[in-house]
C-alpha cells in the first residue's frame, strides 16, 4: 500500500525500490491523493515495463484526504497481510521478506524510516537504488549525511537490531511510512479515520488496533525505508488541532471502531443532513 500525491519524481525511486526486493510475491496498490496526470503517465509507465503487480487508485484532490485513499485502497487489495509506505519512501530490499517473516497473528508491525535531506534524496539515482548502495551509510556520510544515532537503523543485523529493537524509548506505533498487519484486523476496526488530515493521521488506527487487542510489535531497526525530503505546503495548524481531538477521544473511550472508516455509517448520515 503505496500512498502518493503529486510527487512523481519520488514515487518513481519508490517503485525502483520496491522492484529489488527479495520476496517477489506481492501486489502494490498505490494509494493516490488526487495527483495530477504526471504521476498517472510515471504509474502507467510501471504497468507497462515493470515486473512490479500495480493497481492504480485514485481520487480527485479536494485537499489532504490521505486516510480516504488508504481505504478505497484496503479494499481493493487481494492480499490477507499488509504493508503500508509513502510514494517519498525507497524500500530497503528486505521491506516485504521482512514484514512478512516477522508477521504474528494478533499483532501489528512497527518498522522504521530514516530521513534524508533535500540534497541526497535529489542525489540518489536507479543505480545507487538497484545496487542498494543508498542504503549504506559510509556511502551516505560521503555524500553529506551527518552522522547521528538514528544511523543505527542501517546498520543493525542480528543480535544488534535485537538489542535496539528491545530498549528503544520510541513505542511501536503504526506509522504510514513503515508498517504492516492483518488485513481482518484492519478491517475489524473499520481502517482508517476519513475525518484525519495530516499529523498522525495513520496513529490513530494504530491506537483503534491496540484497544481491539492487536499488540504492537517493534521492528524499527529490523527494516527500514529512506524518507526523501519535500515541503509540506498543504499542512495546516487547525489539522494538528482536529487530530489531536480525535485521537483522546480514541484513547480515552478506548474505541475500537470509527463511524468514519470503510464502512460508512457517520459519512452517510451527514451527507443526508
Amino acid at each position: 500500500m503505496v500512498s502518493t500525491y503529486n510527487q512523481p519524481e519520488w514515487l518513481k525511486k519508490a517503485l525502483w525500490g520496491f522492484e529489488q526486493q527479495l520476496e517477489k510475491n506481492f501486489e502494490i496498490i498505490i494509494a493516490d491523493d488526487g495527483s495530477t496526470e504526471e504521476t498517472k503517465h510515471l504509474i502507467d509507465s510501471f504497468i507497462a515495463n515493470s515486473s512490479l503487480q500495480i493497481k492504480h487508485v485514485w481520487q480527485e484532490d479536494h485537499g489532504f484526504q490521505k486516510t480516504k485513499i488508504l481505504n478505497k485502497a484496503i479494499k481493493v487489495a487481494k492480499g490477507e497481510y499488509l504493508i503500508f509506505t509513502d510514494g517519498d519512501c525507497i524500500p530497503r530490499n528486505d521491506l516485504v521478506s521482512t514484514h512478512l517473516g516477522l508477521s504474528r497473528p494478533g499483532c501489528f508491525l512497527s518498522a522504521g524510516y530514516f530521513k534524508l535531506s533535500m540534497k541526497i534524496s535529489k542525489q540518489i539515482t536507479r543505480e545507487d537504488i538497484e545496487t542498494q548502495r543508498c542504503f549504506n551509510a559510509k556511502w551516505l556520510l560521503k555524500h553529506g549525511l551527518k552522522k547521528t544515532f538514528k544511523i543505527n537503523k542501517l546498520t543493525s543485523y542480528g543480535l544488534k537490531e535485537d538489542i535496539l529493537n528491545t530498549f528503544t524509548p520510541t513505542s511501536a506505533t503504526w506509522d504510514g511510512n513503515n508498517a504492516s498487519g492483518w488485513k481482518k484486523d484492519v478491517l475489524a476496526v473499520n481502517g482508517f479515520d476519513e475525518r484525519m488530515q495530516y499529523g498522525g493521521e495513520d496513529r490513530e488506527m494504530g491506537e483503534r488496533l491496540m484497544n481491539y487487542g492487536i499488540k504492537p510489535l517493534q521492528i524499527r531497526y529490523s527494516t527500514v525505508t529512506l524518507h526523501l525530503d519535500h515541503e509540506r505546503g498543504y499542512v495546516r495548524k487547525e489539522m494538528f488541532i482536529k487530530n489531536k481531538a480525535i485521537r483522546r477521544v480514541t484513547k480515552k473511550e478506548k474505541r475500537v471502531w470509527t463511524n468514519y472508516g470503510i464502512v460508512s455509517t457517520e459519512k452517510e448520515t451527514d451527507a443526508a443532513n
